[in-house]
């Protein structure tokens, strides 16, 4: 039986990509007790990255916003195949962490990380609701423009 986190995406017509394999020496995923840790996730999908470049640079936000949607669409499907398929394991989204490539005088990161961050209430419903921090950096792997990284309680 589908469940209700999987009936979402599905209304939303969003399906979930198979994993990305990490690019360097980490896992994408990692459990400990009843906290499930995914590693920072690019806005990627079969192409390649999708958005490129720094914020406040050529980058706009609302495309930004759309990258960081993407960044948790990859996220749930990295808790999905950590969780053995079943995202219905999850009992909350706990923390994100959304990384913004951005000049200096860049400080709408907020406004971009929204994007994830709507994304992940749109799917979980009030167990999305979670603590977050948005970041400005420099850079990010890849030339991104952004990375969404989560800490998920599950059971």
């Amino acid at each position: 039986m589908t469940g209700t986190i999987e009936k979402r995406l599905a209304e939303l017509g969003v399906d979930l990509p198979n994993p990305t394999p990490p690019a360097a020496n980490y896992v994408p995923a990692v459990r400990t007790g009843n906290q499930l840790f995914i590693s920072g996730q690019l806005p990627m999908n079969a192409d390649g990255i999708t958005l490129k470049g720094q914020l406040g640079a050529g980058v706009e936000i609302e495309a930004a916003r759309e990258a960081a949607r993407l960044c948790a669409i990859n996220v749930l499907a990295q808790a999905r195949s950590a969780l053995g398929g079943d995202l219905e394991r999850v009992v909350r989204l706990v923390k994100v962490v959304g990384f913004v490539a951005s000049a200096s005088s860049f400080g709408d990161q907020p406004k971009v990380v929204n994007g994830a961050s709507d994304f992940f209430v749109d799917v979980l419903g009030d167990k999305g609701r979670h603590a977050r921090s948005a970041v400005g950096v420099a850079a990010l792997p890849f030339g991104a423009a952004v990375e969404v990284e989560a800490i998920f309680e599950i059971v």
